[in-house]
């Protein structure tokens, strides 16, 4: 699909070296830059919501579940 988008000249001219350099077009190059800044913005939210999900938990186990793993430990010394 084709787009237009405004860019500030500094940023639309680095962006041409380095297409220039990595022997990209100006295009190709935008495109992988906005896939890894989602991507990376995807694993924020994923983080994001397992932190949430650990938040609520306490890490403590019940008594029972408790007696049950100290009890298969057994005796013996390391």
């Amino acid at each position: 699909m084709k787009t237009a988008i405004s860019l500030p000249d500094k940023l639309f001219e680095a962006t041409d070296a380095l297409a220039r350099r990595l022997g990209l077009s100006r295009s190709q190059l935008v495109a992988t830059a906005l896939a890894e800044f989602l991507a990376k913005h995807r694993g924020r939210d994923v983080t994001r919501r397992l932190d949430a999900v650990y938040a609520r938990d306490t890490g403590h186990l019940d008594p029972a579940t408790r007696r049950l793993q100290a009890r298969s430990l057994g005796t013996d010394p390391w």
